[in-house]
């Protein structure tokens, strides 16, 4: 079996790893930024990238109004801002909605046939690299910065398009968790989540092999171990850790690819808007759960590295406490219990569930699964 690992060129970690960017982009000979981020976050945390800017008399522009769920038209319109402004690089300021939408607006820079966008979708065949992007996360979650993918809203069909493309990936990426103490507790506890999600879901999926379960098992340590302490208490250890853990937790997803979780959260997202993070951990326990029939070894494994007492248990109990850990850490976080506190519509199960079975990310599931399979989690999960 032939396994390939894809990582991003350079990254910095560290509390105040941004101060790079000052010879980082000197160094490459970059002339014009579109710096892409959000309202939201401009005055308490892009400003501090924007300040370094300013100091060198780098030349930039800024694009917001990105949606939290990104849209062809979040990303048409800013190919049309880069090209206007002549931007030669991006700067990706935020979570994943911004970098995702930076990694579509620089594939299109370089390979404008595939400018509607739609066409994106999947496995893109470009031919060429992304426009140069410095991807700075200011949520401790996606890894978008060091994946090859990227998620997109296509509003007229109500779906959420999983694009998968080696030349997406950012050149340079700065994991400065000093940018992540601003999160709102619901942001942290989300995007925490969404990691946590990422690692597992890694660990278990048909690709998974030696490297990647080295990846998953280390994040799913930081990760599940301080993300209480990083959401509730905002300690500054807990949030470096989570924000290393969600790194590690893309290096090896990015690669194996996830499971029915993602597959399942994607039409939630396109249908509801729901936040990927708050659909994710709602349904990680039921499916974990579903998948364990296939996998029930790696779960001890699993419990290992979340620090739960399992040595004497028998596999279904190691499974039980696997998925009372994470229930348990769901409320200690605030999140949601079930689907109906989502506002999701039972009406709406089917074609959810119909979705979910055709999404991208099903592939990868280790369980072979059925749209009735996905129609029964959903509804499981919207009872509880």
């Amino acid at each position: 079996m032939i396994n390939r690992i894809i990582l991003n060129e350079t990254s910095y970690f560290g509390y105040g790893s941004r101060s790079v960017l000052k010879d980082e982009i000197k160094n490459r000979n970059y002339k014009k930024a579109l710096v892409v981020t959000q309202e939201n976050i401009l005055e308490n945390v892009t400003s501090k990238v924007l300040d370094i800017l300013n100091e060198c008399n780098y030349n930039y522009e800024l694009y917001m109004g990105i949606k939290p769920n990104p849209t062809i038209k979040n990303v048409k319109d800013g190919v049309l801002k880069c090209k206007a402004i002549n931007a030669d690089y991006i700067i990706a300021v935020g979570g994943g909605s911004v970098i995702d939408t930076a990694k579509a607006i620089g594939i299109i820079m370089t390979n404008p046939e595939f400018e509607n966008v739609i066409s994106l979708d999947g496995t893109a065949e470009t031919k060429n690299k992304s426009l140069p992007i410095i991807a700075i996360p200011t949520t401790a979650g996606t890894a978008a910065e060091v994946t090859i993918n990227y998620v997109i809203t296509d509003e007229e069909r109500v779906k959420k398009m999983v694009c998968v493309d080696p030349h997406d990936i950012p050149v340079l990426s700065i994991i400065d968790q000093e940018l992540m103490m601003e999160m709102p507790k619901l942001v942290a506890a989300s995007t925490g989540m969404d990691a946590l999600t990422h690692a597992m879901e890694g660990f278990i999926t048909k690709s998974a092999w030696e490297m990647t379960d080295m990846f998953h098992l280390e994040a799913i340590k930081l990760i599940f171990n301080n993300i209480d302490k990083a959401v509730n208490n905002k300690d500054k250890e807990a949030i470096e850790n989570v924000g290393l853990g969600q790194y590690i937790a893309g290096m090896g997803f990015s690669n194996v690819g996830l499971g029915i979780v993602h597959s399942m959260a994607h039409p939630l997202g396109a249908l509801y808007d729901t936040p990927h993070g708050i659909a994710n951990a709602v349904l990680l326990p039921y499916v974990m759960e579903y998948n364990s029939k296939v996998c029930k070894d790696k779960f001890k494994e699993i419990a290992k590295a979340m620090n739960l007492k399992v040595d004497n248990l028998s596999e279904d109990e190691i499974i039980n406490e696997v998925i009372n850990a994470i229930i348990d850490m769901n409320k200690r976080l605030g999140i949601p219990n079930n689907l109906k506190e989502l506002n999701v519509q039972e009406k709406d199960i089917d074609w959810l569930a119909n979705a979910a079975y055709n999404d991208l990310c099903t592939g990868g599931n280790p369980r072979e699964t059925s749209i009735n399979d996905i129609k029964s989690l959903y509804t499981k999960i919207y009872n509880i």
